[in-house]
């Protein structure tokens, strides 16, 4: 059985940093896309960044280029997303998604994933 573990969230103020963690176990993702996506209050779920493959490409969204890094571990299975300068607009629950098959549409959509994490929050005070 899949399963995506998020941690890392919790409530910071402007100007800092938290970094997010995501293990993923059941399978090997090393060569699937494997991607942050954030939903705020009231909002539509979100693309972040993502990273293709281990040792691949990696996308942002404008908001948070020059700020967030994505990143993965040696073995594929555990992604990162280090966010620094973090703003009261990146408060939302962020979750973690993998690929698990090619599902001919664009990374940036959530159709894309087939695995997701429960979420974990995080809070950005002003």
């Amino acid at each position: 059985q899949v399963q995506l573990v998020e941690s890392g969230g919790g409530v910071v103020q402007a100007g800092g940093s938290l970094r997010l963690s995501c293990a993923a176990s059941g399978r090997a993702f090393s060569s699937s896309a494997m991607a942050w996506f954030r939903q705020a209050p009231g909002k539509e779920r979100e693309f972040v960044a993502l990273t293709i493959r281990s040792g691949g490409s990696t996308f942002y969204t404008n908001s948070v280029k020059g700020r967030f890094t994505i990143s993965r571990d040696n073995a594929g299975n555990t992604v990162y997303l280090q966010m620094n300068s973090l703003k009261p607009e990146d408060t939302a629950v962020y979750y973690c998604a993998a690929e698990g098959v090619w599902h001919r549409t664009s990374y940036y959509l959530n159709t894309a994933y087939d695995y997701w994490g429960q979420g974990t929050q995080v809070t950005v005070s002003s």
